[in-house]
C-alpha cells in the first residue's frame, strides 16, 4: 500500500513567535499566493494575505503585521481589523466579511498544508 508523502512544511512551527504572524507563500491550485499564518500555542491559522475591502497585502512590509492591544489583525492599507479565532472583519471598511481560510496542520515541527 502507497500512502502518500506529506506536504513539505511551509515553515518550522519555531520560527513564528506564540501569538505571533508570519507570512509564507504556498502553491494552491496551481497559483502561488501569499498566506498569513498566526500562532497559538501549538495551533496555527492560515488565511490568504489578501484584504476583502480592496484586495491588497494585510501586511505593511513583507512579513510584518500590525495587531491591535486587544489581539486582532489589522490591515495596514485601511485599518479593517480581523478576529483571530474566525478571520471576521470586526471593524473598518469589511465589517462583515472575512478573510478566506487556508486549511493547515502542525505536524512533525513544521506547518503543512492540510
Amino acid at each position: 500500500m502507497n500512502i502518500p508523502d506529506p506536504s513539505p512544511a511551509l515553515i518550522d512551527l519555531d520560527r513564528i513567535p506564540d501569538g505571533g504572524f508570519a507570512e509564507v507563500e504556498a502553491m494552491l491550485d496551481g497559483e502561488a499566493e501569499s498566506l498569513v499564518l498566526h500562532r497559538d500555542g501549538e495551533r496555527v491559522r492560515a488565511w490568504l494575505n489578501v484584504c476583502p475591502h480592496a484586495g491588497r497585502r494585510l501586511d505593511w512590509s513583507s512579513g510584518q503585521f500590525l495587531k491591535t492591544k486587544d489581539g486582532l489583525l489589522v490591515c495596514a492599507a485601511h485599518g479593517a481589523t480581523f478576529e483571530l479565532g474566525n478571520g471576521a472583519c470586526v471593524a473598518g471598511p469589511c465589517r462583515g466579511e472575512s478573510l478566506r481560510a487556508v486549511a493547515v496542520e502542525v505536524m512533525d515541527g513544521g506547518v503543512r498544508l492540510a
